[in-house]
């Protein structure tokens, strides 16, 4: 044999006696329970990982319930809160069309007023006019006397017909 065969040989056979030595002080299973050992714990941290990743979702799914609500109160809110400004805003208009209209009314009436005193002004004076003038006529062409109880006739009939 040559010397490369022969190291062969001597390196198969400590290759043999390490793996019976590791066979007889059980190194398998050793590393067969190592393995298994990290199999559980990789299982038992997928299973967390599960079990959190599902406690997520539903927190996620409460949240998302919350807002939508919170939207909708929001919502809400502003409807009603426009409603109520639309409201006062008709409310005011209203409230401004009645001020107009008594005013209106108002003013009419002391317009009326002051029409009704300046015709019965005009209608004094115009009395008052007629009867100087009716005095300075009969003056002339009537004693005194007779002119005073022509003049006092008059004064009743013109007072009679105004009221």
């Amino acid at each position: 044999m040559d010397a490369t065969s022969l190291a062969t040989l001597w390196a198969t056979v400590a290759l043999v006696i390490f793996l019976a030595i590791a066979v007889y002080i059980k190194v398998p299973g050793l590393i067969a329970k190592a393995l298994d050992a990290r199999a559980d714990k990789i299982s038992n941290e997928l299973e967390d990982a599960r079990r959190l990743r599902e406690e997520a979702q539903q927190l996620l799914g409460q949240y998302q319930r919350k807002r939508k609500e919170a939207e909708q109160e929001a919502a809400d809110i502003v409807a009603a809160a426009k409603r109520e400004a639309d409201m006062l805003a008709a409310e005011a208009h209203q409230k401004t069309e009645d001020y107009v209209a008594r005013r209106t009314a108002l003013a009419e009436l002391k317009i009326g007023q002051a029409e009704r005193e300046a015709i019965g002004e005009v209608r004094a004076s115009a009395v008052d006019i007629a009867v100087e003038a009716a005095r300075t006529l009969l003056a002339g062409k009537i004693d005194a006397k007779a002119g005073a109880d022509l003049f006092n006739a008059s004064l009743q009939d013109v007072k009679s017909k105004l009221n």
